[in-house]
């Protein structure tokens, strides 16, 4: 009886939503929060006045440091800040000292090599941060960021035959695309246009893909302004790749807008026409029979097909003659008819208006 009454009371009780009273904004919020606030308390200032008190100074901020990395040694944040410290006093050989120290702790620990290898540079001492970071890529060669700042520094001290030197040893560990791209960059910027057209086919090579090519033809056409490399580059993509990624909607995307921009508007028609005939763009998905391999389309590549349909729309339209643009428009109608006349056998209707429209077509 009592479990009961319990029970009825928690079910009978309503909670009051009705606003309160009192309405409390949020500017009155903020303000007291403010108000409440504890006082950030500064850390004393010391003045020195000698050396004697200098030194004493030191002694204690390192027992500070040597403290917190007694407590978490792992941590590698208390080593930077350490050695922060003693270079901000001009004690590079202790600065030196407490990296070694935390790289006893964490050898692979890449952040850690990256800030001996800042400390090194930002005091000039170049000899020092290259044997720094020469360690640090043959312990850690597949960490980019390493190699990135290890050829920083020697184009930064123009020592361009090092830092070519850096970048194919790099390379031979084959990294990503936007390494192979920083070192036909740097080549550029030299003005060495050939070797760096040589490194992009390198690359090319390397890595056999629609997104290469496409990265080679790009470059060669805005930063290398070498249009027939970007021509041939574009052609190669269609001819030497493998059907999975030649057959992509973007490559005759980008390739027929390449060709439009340099004012080749009959190749890029004939592009166009190409991946039209080729896709099928504009026509109704025929149905395979059972048994028969079908196509595996992606959603991605079937919207790209679409946005390509569309552009050679767009682009007909501008460039193109009365001809080309009646060609686009019985198209769509054909690929409408037989959408209907497939789903209804007994539409006469469209067989009839069908017909028609390739009767008037013929005569055309």
């Amino acid at each position: 009886l009592q479990k009961f009454t319990m029970s009825s009371q928690n079910q009978a009780r309503v909670k009051n939503r009705a606003p309160a009273p009192i309405q409390i904004s949020a500017e009155q919020i903020l303000r007291e929060a403010a108000e409440r606030q504890e006082q950030h308390i500064l850390d004393p200032i010391v003045k020195i006045h000698d050396a004697e008190e200098y030194q004493s100074h030191l002694r204690d901020r390192r027992k500070h440091f040597e403290d917190n990395i007694r407590y978490r040694r792992e941590h590698i944040g208390n080593w930077v800040k350490y050695a922060r410290f003693e270079e901000d006093n001009r004690e590079f050989e202790r600065a030196r000292s407490v990296f070694e120290r935390a790289l006893e702790v964490d050898v692979r620990n890449p952040e850690l090599w990256l800030r001996y290898g800042e400390l090194e540079m930002r005091n000039e001492f170049i000899n020092r941060a290259r044997n720094v970071l020469d360690r640090a890529v043959q312990l850690l060669p597949r960490v980019d960021f390493l190699w990135y700042k290890y050829v920083y520094m020697e184009e930064m001290v123009a020592d361009i035959p090092k830092c070519r030197a850096v970048f194919e040893r790099w390379m031979d560990w084959m990294p990503d695309d936007n390494a192979w791209m920083s070192y036909a960059r740097f080549e550029g910027r030299g003005g060495h246009w050939d070797q760096a057209k040589e490194i992009m086919k390198r690359y090319a090579n390397a890595y056999p893909s629609t997104r290469s090519f496409m990265r080679f033809a790009k470059w060669a056409e805005y930063e290398a302004k070498d249009i027939d490399l970007a021509r041939t580059v574009y052609e190669s993509s269609l001819v030497e790749l493998e059907p999975e990624e030649s057959r992509q909607a973007r490559v005759f995307g980008r390739f027929s807008a390449f060709e439009e921009r340099q004012g080749e508007y009959e190749r890029a028609r004939v592009i166009y026409k190409h991946a039209v005939k080729l896709f099928h763009l504009g026509e109704e998905p025929k149905k395979f029979p059972e048994g028969a391999e079908e196509e595996e389309v992606s959603e991605w590549e079937q919207e790209k097909r679409n946005e390509l349909y569309k552009a050679y729309i767009a682009f007909e339209k501008k460039r193109g003659d009365k001809a080309g643009i009646e060609d686009i428009v019985i198209t769509g109608q054909r690929a409408e008819y037989e959408k209907r006349v497939t789903a209804d056998p007994t539409d006469y209707d469209a067989w009839f208006e069908y017909a028609k429209m390739e009767e008037e077509n013929e005569n055309g």
